[in-house]
């Protein structure tokens, strides 16, 4: 069974969503670094059991990059949760089995960052087109040897992850595939919530 590796919380402006994070929580989120050639960088909160928030947004020390901003960020007006992770100790093993089972969860791709210190990150992601749409359906990612980025961050616990989607029933078979579970329920439209368990009570992100 896949664990959470991370939610993904997307906002147009950073600093302002960081700021809000760190008011409701009660705490501070921690740089993350840059996506070069992305036009990101990002910002992060341990969830404890391994997991972390990540909250990303356009970089202003970068220049406006060649194709779309990643999880949809230079169409939003407000931060959201775009979509989720789950750890895989192989991607390429994983894959084929979701492939194997009936849901295709895209090619594995490089991809880096750079920490504040000077460091490279590296790891490789699952890209689906598809899972983009609503969100629900989390992407693969292989850590391989790099350390991995929620070790030794400030931690606000996550309470629970949930889902929402118009035929919760369509989601439950991509999910299955790789081996993730999501609480789903019945909604108007396709979305996620996560709660926190902040200094000052519970804090649910959507």
């Amino acid at each position: 069974m896949s664990s959470l590796d991370h939610i993904v919380l997307a906002t147009p402006d950073l600093a302002a969503t960081v700021a809000e994070i760190t008011r409701l929580t009660g705490t501070s989120p921690v740089p993350g670094g840059a996506h070069p050639g992305l036009g990101t960088r990002n910002f992060l909160l341990g969830l404890g059991e391994g997991g972390y928030l990540e909250i990303i947004g356009p970089d202003p020390e970068q220049e406006a990059p060649p194709a779309p901003r990643p999880f949809g960020i230079d169409g939003l007006t407000e931060a959201r949760l775009a979509t989720w992770a789950v750890k895989v100790e192989n991607i390429d093993i994983a894959v084929a089995a979701a492939r194997e089972a009936g849901y295709d969860p895209g090619d594995p791709r490089d991809m880096s960052r750079e920490t504040p210190d000077g460091d490279q990150l590296s790891w490789r992601l699952s890209i689906d087109p598809e899972r983009g749409r609503t969100g629900l359906v989390p992407f693969l990612i292989d850590w391989g040897q790099t350390p991995h980025p929620s070790v030794k961050l400030p931690m606000v616990p996550l309470v629970g992850l949930e889902g929402v989607h118009p035929h919760p029933e369509r989601i439950e078979s991509p999910l299955a595939a790789i081996g993730a579970k999501l609480p789903l329920k019945s909604g108007n439209r396709p979305s996620l919530a996560a709660t926190l368990f902040g200094q000052t009570g519970l804090v649910v992100l959507h």
